[in-house]
């Protein structure tokens, strides 16, 4: 079995954990109703994507 000869020092540890933070969500506005959405995806406060009425939305 493989077993670390060497402790390994919270400066490596924390270089290589430096890229696993959570990243915040890139948001769009919907053509619509300018409610922040994710891209790529229906809007879920009026059912629209790229331009017309895809989902049918109950209020």
């Amino acid at each position: 079995m493989a077993v670390p000869k060497k402790k390994i020092s919270s400066a490596r540890r924390g270089s290589r954990r430096a890229h696993n933070a959570l990243k915040t969500p890139q948001l769009a506005s919907c053509s619509n109703c300018q409610e922040a959405v994710m891209p790529h995806r229906v809007c879920p406060k009026c059912g629209w994507y790229d331009g017309r009425e895809v989902v049918e939305v109950e209020d």
